[in-house]
């Protein structure tokens, strides 16, 4: 991973979630992410990466998504995702 693509998702690196809290998303430094669904502890996990305000995910199982940060929010899979404070 290039230096400026590592500078961009520390930026992003955190918990995301929800506006009910039913979805969390924790982005990892290491270009991991832990995902949990109501009481569903890392109901998914895998990587990603970001280049500029856009997040590309790959799950453990192969799946993938993506996303872009917009004004300090991530809309991802047609959710929108704050920062936890």
């Amino acid at each position: 991973m290039e230096k400026k693509n590592i500078v961009e998702q520390q930026f992003y690196v955190g918990m995301w979630v929800t506006q009910n809290g039913y979805i969390r998303h924790e982005l990892l430094p290491d270009g991991r992410y832990d995902e949990a669904r109501g009481n569903r502890k890392s109901a998914y996990q895998g990587s990603y990466t970001i280049k500029g305000d856009h997040i590309d995910y790959v799950d453990d199982t192969g799946f993938t998504a993506d996303g872009d940060f917009r004004d300090g929010i991530l809309y991802h899979g047609g959710m929108i995702f704050y920062r936890e404070k």
